[in-house]
């Protein structure tokens, strides 16, 4: 099957509102052995009909197992976590996501555990006999007695998060078992976490079993470097985060340098062609994009850039009522950019409106013009603070213009008809050398 026959056509048309449930809703740090279930996934369900209103199509839910702290150190994905309620209360949000049209997407941890994992425990009590020790990369010391700590694989240093031996059948037994009893459990697709950690012959095994049972499950890999395309081709993969796209857009908006932004555009039509990849300007690991641009002004084009140029958006839960927030790189570095969220809406600070407004409108452009989803970019103008382009899908058209300057500037928008988003002025309207007139630290949205 080619990558993209297994696109489910809904794809096309979602736009993506990323929660951090523990954040969210204030959950304990650490998950305590025989604390009460917590029905807290109740606060989420509260906010759904804002998130419809925003015009999001899809939820996109971060960790929702039992874990021991941040979710990412599973101890039993069979298992909602208990700070956040049980299995009823995430299917009665599931339930009433898709009420509202909203589709549902897990995040699943299949790189590793953590080390109060039930496999690990055994491997710690009774040694390299244990039943699952071949589910991890072990290093035993000679002469070692059970109970004695193996030297253990583990993700990107931490000690907590035990990497799982992607080589064993077992395990892709275990992962194909978890997400398939989810998707039975009606949830439209995975975001796979680390999925750059693990080795592609393992995804491409996978998946294909998933989708024997669940054809139209939609499969986001988690990569930050590395070659995209190839990775979609060799796991089954639906699509990547699009991590470069937005580095280059905070970072050239932040120094003025449109010309790496262009150069990112034009890798990006290159995955477009095989691949519509995830967008986002934040998300749950990264600084808010609020809080990384250097001038507020320019938050607007980078909301621009996102919602008009190809692939599927995904807007970080409270981006949209601009939120700050700094990622540390330190023990709890991530609490800033996963607060508590207020009960309803209504707790929301009045500040943020004006923001959430603007969502909505190019929100309602992308919908509007579904086509974007795989459209291409073409560079009409550009020096190190203006640039147009021109946006299509071959047969339908749409003008992006940036200005970054201090003063107002004339660009070049050929055969632009009206405005569909931002302000400015279109003289010569409909001709071949109309131009359109852009105030300081504007942008807008042309249709042609």
């Amino acid at each position: 099957m080619k990558q993209g026959d297994a696109v489910p056509d809904w794809v096309e048309h979602t736009i993506w509102w990323q929660v951090f449930p523990l954040g969210f809703v204030g959950a304990e740090p650490e998950l305590v052995d025989g604390a009460p279930v917590l029905h807290r996934l109740e606060h989420l369900q509260a906010w759904l009909d804002y998130a419809l209103e925003l015009g999001a199509t899809g939820l996109a839910l971060g960790p929702v197992f039992a874990a021991s702290t941040h979710g990412y150190d599973t101890i039993d994905p069979f298992r909602v976590d208990p700070r956040l309620g049980d299995e009823a209360d995430l299917i009665s949000l599931i339930e009433a996501a898709q009420a509202r049209g909203l589709r549902v997407l897990l995040d699943g941890v299949f790189n590793h555990v953590g080390r109060d994992h039930p496999a690990f425990l055994e491997v710690l009590r009774q040694g390299s006999h244990a039943a699952r020790a071949s589910w991890f990369k072990l290093s035993w010391p000679r002469g070692s007695d059970p109970g004695a700590e193996p030297d253990y694989a583990c993700f990107e240093g931490h000690l907590q998060l035990v990497t799982l031996n992607h080589d064993e059948p077992a395990v892709a037994d275990y992962v194909v078992s978890v997400m398939t009893h989810w998707l039975a459990l009606g949830v439209d697709g995975w975001r796979l976490d680390a999925a750059y950690a693990v080795p592609r012959h393992f995804w491409c095994n996978v998946l294909a079993r998933v989708r024997s049972v669940h054809p139209d499950a939609y499969i986001v890999g988690e990569v930050i470097h590395g070659d995209y395309a190839a990775i979609v081709r060799d796991t089954g993969m639906n699509t990547v985060t699009q991590y470069e796209l937005w580095k280059a857009t905070w970072s050239a908006l932040n120094d003025r340098n449109l010309f790496e932004l262009a150069h990112a555009l034009d890798r990006h039509n290159g995955f477009l062609a095989t691949f519509a990849p995830l967008t986002f300007v934040g998300n749950h690991d990264v600084t808010r994009i609020a809080s990384r641009l250097t001038d507020e002004r320019h938050l607007p084009h980078a909301l621009a850039i996102l919602l008009v140029c190809g692939g599927t958006p995904s807007i970080y839960a409270g981006d949209e009522q601009a939120f700050r927030g700094l990622k540390e790189d330190r023990i709890g570095g991530d609490d800033a950019i996963r607060p508590i969220f207020p009960e309803t809406p209504a707790g929301l600070a009045p500040y943020g409106w004006p923001v959430y407004r603007l969502h909505q409108s190019l929100i309602a452009l992308r919908r509007r013009h579904s086509w974007l989803h795989h459209a291409r970019t073409r560079t009409l103008h550009l020096t190190n603070e203006q640039l147009v382009l021109a946006v299509s899908d071959g047969s339908r058209h749409l003008l992006l213009a940036l200005n970054l300057a201090e003063d107002a500037v004339l660009l070049p928008v050929p055969d632009a008809r009206s405005v569909e988003a931002g302000e400015a002025v279109v003289v010569k309207a409909e001709m071949q050398d109309a131009v359109v007139s852009l105030e300081p630290h504007n942008w807008v949205v042309l249709s042609v």
